[in-house]
């Protein structure tokens, strides 16, 4: 822990940056098995969002781990710390008054907690993308499912490491069968149902 800092507040703060972009700022955090379709989602909601005019960004697992948590392994004290930078980069989004996507296996209640727990009530919208692992696995977009069977890869959430699925989530998504699209559709018209989104 950091000695001797002492936060700086800013003149210009988050009500005053999203006033200003004429939006709620929030954290839409979809979690689920790998290839349940939650980058794909988070994408296409990203777009549709865009296309009516949200200021947003999309914090993507892969993508972070190219960068900010690319010296983090995925075992499990790794996936924690892993979700700890995330959760306050998607707390410094917030505050610039943006709607933030996050695409994060994040398989572990606590550390999903903890983000909720750096945002003001209806700031986080945790959305949990429901798609069996057999089917997770028949998709297997980037072959993991397969090197996790082969014992390739180790610490693999589903095969050898647990996920435990949200309890109570804002959006519960079920994506199976219908196409990414109607399913991306489907969450924007909840969001905006439940006053997440204009």
């Amino acid at each position: 822990m950091s000695t001797n800092i002492v936060w700086h507040e800013s003149t210009v703060d988050k009500d005053s940056r999203a006033e200003k972009l004429g939006q709620k700022p929030s954290v839409i955090w979809l979690t689920g098995l790998s290839g349940s379709g939650k980058s794909t989602i988070a994408n296409l909601l990203e777009k549709r969002l865009s296309e009516s005019n949200h200021a947003t960004y999309l914090l993507d697992g892969d993508n972070v781990r190219h960068g900010l948590c690319g010296d983090l392994g995925f075992d499990d004290k790794a996936r924690v710390e892993n979700i700890r930078r995330i959760s306050e980069v998607s707390k410094l989004f917030v505050d610039a008054g943006l709607i933030v996507l996050t695409a994060f296996i994040s398989p572990f209640k606590d550390d999903r907690a903890f983000c909720r727990s750096l945002l003001n009530e209806g700031e986080f919208i945790e959305v949990f993308v429901d798609t069996p692992i057999e089917v997770c696995e028949q998709r297997d977009p980037k072959g993991l499912y397969k090197k996790a069977r082969s014992g390739d890869i180790k610490h693999f959430t589903g095969i050898d490491s647990a996920y435990e699925a949200p309890e109570s989530p804002e959006i519960h998504l079920s994506y199976q069968e219908e196409s990414a699209e109607a399913t991306t559709e489907r969450l924007y018209q909840a969001l905006k149902a439940k006053g997440y989104v204009k």
